[in-house]
């Protein structure tokens, strides 16, 4: 894993742990890596001083102190805040159909599925071709929480 410090066009600066370089590369070019204030996809990496233990610091027979786990921060600016609650809102009063998003959209659309709010996982194609078919449709300025089994 690895962390990275972005900085999107807006000059939010936020930051984002990746499985590896390449991950944050392939996420980045798919335009998954969205700003988690303004939901912007053009987003770099932000220069970061990297946290590196020396020799010096600890002596030869004293094994490395682990790093202490810490909570997440809360929000830091209003418009975080707001997303969070948005987040929160959303995902109390929708269901989440993750990668299903698109086919499940549609089906509610023609009458094939109960009507109701859903939220989850579509990629560019999919959800241009949803708002043409006249599918109302909103992309969320975060990315999805995947729910665990």
């Amino acid at each position: 894993m690895i962390k990275y410090s972005l900085i999107c066009a807006e000059n939010h600066r936020f930051d984002s742990w990746f499985a590896s370089a390449d991950a944050f590369e392939t996420l980045k070019n798919a335009g998954m890596v969205g700003c988690a204030v303004c939901g912007s996809t053009k987003v770099e990496k932000a220069i970061m001083a990297p946290s590196v233990r020396t020799h010096e610091s600890r002596s030869e027979q004293e094994p490395a102190a682990p790093e202490p786990e810490r909570p997440l921060s809360a929000p830091a600016s209003p418009a975080e805040q707001a997303l969070k609650e948005l987040r929160r809102k959303i995902e109390a009063n929708s269901d989440y159909v993750g990668t299903e998003f698109a086919r499940e959209a549609r089906a509610i659309h023609e009458g094939e599925s109960p009507r109701r709010s859903i939220h989850g996982e579509a990629n560019a194609k999919d959800a241009k071709q949803l708002i043409e078919d006249g599918i109302p449709v909103v992309p969320l300025p975060f990315a999805a929480r995947r729910k665990e089994n």
